[in-house]
């Protein structure tokens, strides 16, 4: 898969990148990333890309031309998604992460600032992503959280496959609790049927357990959990 980032800030990714899973994947090639500046395709001296907003108003807006300069400077691979990341956005969830890590070759992630990019942009756009509702100062931080989220997802990347449908949210529903030796510590054991080795009776608590956590911490996902079951089947 090959990943374009356009961002005002490259260097916010040079380390991510280069770390744990991401780093290995880029290193293996299963994702190339590539960091696209637009202030590089400003035309003026001052290599502006904001300016003042039509109507008035606090704050600057990213102008239009730099944009689009930047993302019709790449190559394009089909399918291909261009995404947008901002708070208006539909929210990062895994059937959204593995969406795109099976339907797409290339992902270009557009990072706003300021108060946002000129809405003549979104004539590039295919999909607006968010990662919460909060207002970040820029789309680094989502960009990069999309990224791990999708890589990861690529065959080759994670060395267990089946690890991840073990995962929270694969199913609809969080993860179970983990434990691994020593089998006591401080006041704290690891409950007995994980050391029964009784296979079936393991896989009905970890059952329960992910039904208890997600009836506890997150209910809204057991309401929608048909509904995103069904929406990630029909893609």
């Amino acid at each position: 898969m090959r990943i374009d980032i356009i961002t005002l800030f490259p260097e916010f990714f040079t380390t991510p990148l280069q770390t744990s899973l991401l780093g290995k994947a880029t290193a293996k090639k299963i994702a190339a990333v590539h960091l696209v500046n637009p202030r590089d395709f400003a035309t003026d001296k001052h290599r502006r890309v904001d300016d003042e907003p039509y109507g008035g108003g606090v704050g600057m807006v990213m102008k239009p031309e730099p944009l689009f300069a930047a993302v019709e400077s790449l190559p394009v691979l089909e399918p291909r998604e261009v995404i947008l990341l901002t708070p208006q956005g539909e929210p990062l969830n895994q059937q959204l992460c593995w969406h795109l890590a099976t339907h797409s070759q290339q992902l270009v992630l557009i990072c706003g600032h300021y108060e946002g990019v000129d809405e003549r942009v979104m004539h590039l756009v295919t999909r607006e992503v968010s990662v919460g509702d909060f207002v970040l100062t820029g789309g680094e931080i989502p960009a990069l959280t999309l990224v791990d989220a999708v890589v990861r997802l690529l065959p080759g990347t994670v060395g267990k496959r089946e690890s991840l449908m073990a995962e929270s949210f694969e199913s609809g529903l969080l993860d179970y609790p983990h434990y691994t030796r020593p089998a006591q510590f401080r006041d704290w054991k690891v409950p007995d049927v994980l050391l029964s080795g009784n296979h079936a009776k393991i896989a009905q608590w970890r059952r329960e357990q992910q039904l208890h956590r997600t009836r506890d911490r997150r209910p809204d996902l057991l309401e929608g959990g048909d509904r995103h079951r069904n929406s990630a089947d029909d893609e």
